[in-house]
């Protein structure tokens, strides 16, 4: 298993680590990876490598189904660093931080409008959430609105961490219909808007996020879709 520096360092650019493996496919694993593995819709990180006055460009991260490390997929065929050399991983961070800015907006997309969540995606410029309602909003100007008073009060966004047990006594904090918090490897990770007694969102969630809303900037409400008798898809975008 690979460290999760992303998940403990999350404004961190870069950092050491040593190669521990080389995937089939020609990905590359490392001990302790700064690079965020695709997953919950949101895209793997990209960056680079460097060793030895070389360098790898890193396109996408994934989770490796085999060994289930993290595994830093190139963006060409290149000569990998080999096992056991000690590289600089480095983010491209101006990408990360957006995917950061557009989870966290996507956090308060479902306060906004309470429906359960079927489904998600990110990228570096808006996200999208399909919610299980039978009726699109009419009142955009309203929830666009809500979402830019949330970003306005600038509030503290934080992790926590429960036990299985305790998620299943508390099935309210599950929004996402489509996608359950991982299970089998110790406590969930619950990711907080707002301060512990009065939480703006308190919700399971493996991503990367802000520190604070006020680093999302502002916001503007995309279209919104129908994507069957009962889901709309809603789309949120960074004001730049």
């Amino acid at each position: 298993m690979t460290g999760e520096l992303y998940r403990t360092e999350t404004y961190l650019r870069d950092a050491p680590a040593r190669v521990a493996a080389h995937t089939p496919e020609g990905g590359v694993i490392l001990d302790n990876s700064l690079f965020y593995p695709t997953g919950g819709g949101q895209p793997g990180d990209s960056g680079w490598l460097t060793w030895d006055k070389q360098e790898l460009t890193i396109a996408t991260t994934v989770r490796d189904r085999d060994s289930g490390g993290i595994a830093l997929v190139p963006a060409e065929p290149r000569p990998l660093p080999p096992v056991g050399a000690f590289v600089k991983q480095e983010l491209d961070w101006d990408r990360r931080h957006k995917h950061m800015r557009v989870h966290t907006a996507l956090h308060l997309l479902s306060v906004v409008i309470p429906h359960p969540v079927t489904g998600g995606q990110i990228s570096a410029t808006h996200g999208r959430l399909d919610f299980n309602m039978p009726d699109a909003p009419q009142d955009r100007e309203e929830l666009e609105e809500a979402l830019n008073h949330f970003v306005s009060l600038d509030t503290r966004v934080s992790e926590d961490w429960i036990t299985e047990a305790e998620l299943d006594a508390a099935p309210e904090l599950i929004k996402t219909m489509s996608v359950a918090p991982p299970r089998g490897r110790g406590d969930i990770r619950l990711i907080r808007i707002g301060e512990a007694q009065d939480p703006i969102d308190l919700q399971p969630c493996g991503g990367t996020h802000v520190a604070r809303t006020g680093e999302i900037g502002g916001l503007r409400l995309g279209k919104i879709e129908k994507k069957g008798r009962l889901n709309r898809r809603v789309y949120v975008h960074l004001g730049g």
